[in-house]
């Protein structure tokens, strides 16, 4: 659910909305704007496949959907897009999850054609956002990426981001969630990618969010979480947290809960369910 605080919330707290036609906000040196499309067409769908060499895409991709925030004086950029995180989802290539039986028939083409899935069918993806630095126009340079400038590189620390802080009382001036695919695995399940953002007047902080449920056989969860306390100096500081959980049906039932897939609907009410198999947190 959108929400935009009042025009004399945001003034108080030293922001501004973005120019008609955009979405979001500008504060303390950022600007921070979603983006929300329909579902890529038969085209782009072709077009997507090609690219991503590849002729698997989640039944609904909101290929032009992003978010993206941007610190202006160091032209440090985060931005969020379907297309990057399916890129991953190539890349990592995971083995593909047992299809439920009573799903099987689904995955054919013809009539009693054997099920034989060569790849992972779930979509799941280690993209956790991508990372640029821009260089003024002027200046003759476009955007470097993460990898190409030194200027901008992930590094594992020892802080924490501060949920109990996140927890105050501070009011929201900015909320948004954006959807980039979904599919529902041939009616067994689901697989979801969205992201989530706030923007208070102290800090911004935002959600991206795997979600991956194959009924009766596994739940997968990938969460990053990104943080920013805005300050004065040229370049911000960005907190962002890792953390994967991953659980078959069978083992949560071994642990006395419920193996109904209907107890799994909300990510949010059950991660605590789920084991870490991984957790690190970097600094930008």
């Amino acid at each position: 659910m959108e929400h935009v605080a009042e025009e004399g919330e945001l003034k108080a707290a030293g922001a501004e909305l973005l120019p008609e036609g955009k979405y979001g906000l500008r504060i303390h040196g950022w600007e921070i704007e979603s983006r929300k499309f329909p579902i890529l067409s038969s085209l782009n769908r072709e077009l997507w496949e090609q690219k991503l060499q590849t002729n698997h895409l989640p039944e609904m991709v909101f290929g032009e959907s992003s978010l993206i925030l941007k610190h202006l004086k160091s032209g440090t950029k985060i931005h969020f897009n379907a297309f990057d995180a399916l890129v991953g989802w190539k890349q990592e290539a995971l083995p593909p999850v047992e299809v439920p039986a009573a799903a099987k028939w689904k995955f054919r083409s013809k009539p009693f054609q054997q099920v034989i899935l060569d790849y992972d069918y779930t979509f799941t993806t280690p993209y956790c956002g991508s990372a640029t630095v821009e260089i003024n126009s002027e200046h003759g340079r476009g955007a470097i990426s993460d990898e190409a400038s030194c200027k901008l590189r992930w590094e594992d620390c020892e802080e924490q981001i501060d949920v109990a802080a996140l927890a105050s009382k501070e009011p929201i001036l900015f909320y948004d969630e954006v959807i980039f695919y979904e599919d529902e695995l041939a009616d067994s399940g689901v697989s979801l990618l969205t992201v989530k953002v706030r923007v208070m007047p102290s800090c911004w902080f935002l959600l991206l969010r795997f979600w991956l449920r194959v009924d009766g056989v596994l739940m997968r969860l990938r969460d990053t979480r990104m943080h920013c306390i805005f300050g004065e100096s040229r370049k911000p500081i960005i907190l962002r947290e890792n953390c994967w959980r991953e659980a078959t049906f069978q083992a949560l039932s071994s642990k006395g809960y419920p193996s109904d897939s209907a107890a799994y609907i909300d990510p949010s009410a059950i991660n605590q369910r789920l084991p870490v198999i991984l957790h690190k947190t970097q600094k930008l």
